[in-house]
C-alpha cells in the first residue's frame, strides 16, 4: 500500500492506480471490492487492545474515516467529490495478515474491525481530509423516493 494525499475515484472502477481498478488484485476475479473503508477508531483499538500499529496502512484498506463503517453500509455517501454505496463487509484474511508481516493481525482486525466495501457510483476526487457525508439510505424506501424527487427538482 501506498498513501496518498489525494485519488481520483472511478466510476464502475475503483481507485485510479488502484490494483483491484486495474483487475491485478491479489482475489481478482473472484472477489473483487472496488473501495475498501475501515474506521480510524478500529485502527486506534486494535493498536490499544493487541498492540499492533496498523496506521502505516498496513489494514490494506483504500480509505481511513472517522465513523463506524458498518453504518455505511446500505447507504448512498461522499467523500470529497466521489459518490459511494456501502455493499459488504470486508473481513480480513490471512493475506492481510502475511503482507503486514506480524501475527495476529487478521484476528484483530475482526470482530467488524475489517472495514467495508464500496462501490463508486459517481467518480471524483477524494483527499485527505475530506468530509465524508451520508446521502442516503438505500433500506429506506422513503429516503429513495425523496432523493429521487430531489433530483427531479420537484
Amino acid at each position: 500500500m501506498e498513501s496518498r494525499g489525494r485519488v481520483r475515484a472511478v466510476e464502475d472502477g475503483g481507485l485510479r492506480g488502484d490494483r483491484y481498478c486495474h483487475d491485478r488484485g491479489y482475489y481478482s476475479p473472484y472477489d473483487v471490492c472496488p473501495v475498501t473503508l475501515v474506521d480510524s477508531g478500529a485502527i486506534e483499538y486494535v493498536r490499544e487492545a493487541y498492540g499492533i500499529d496498523l496506521s502505516d496502512g498496513r489494514h490494506r484498506r483504500n480509505i481511513e474515516v472517522d465513523i463506524d463503517v458498518v453504518e455505511l453500509l446500505d447507504t448512498r455517501f461522499s467523500v470529497g467529490e466521489a459518490v459511494f454505496e456501502g455493499t459488504r463487509r470486508r473481513p480480513p484474511c490471512a493475506h492481510v495478515e502475511e503482507l503486514a508481516d506480524e501475527e495476529g493481525v487478521a484476528r484483530a482486525l475482526g470482530e467488524e474491525r475489517g472495514g467495508i466495501c464500496a462501490d463508486v457510483v459517481e467518480g471524483g476526487a477524494v483527499a485527505v481530509g475530506d468530509e465524508l457525508r451520508v446521502l442516503e439510505d438505500l433500506d429506506d424506501p422513503d429516503s429513495l423516493a425523496e432523493a429521487i424527487r430531489e433530483r427531479r427538482g420537484e
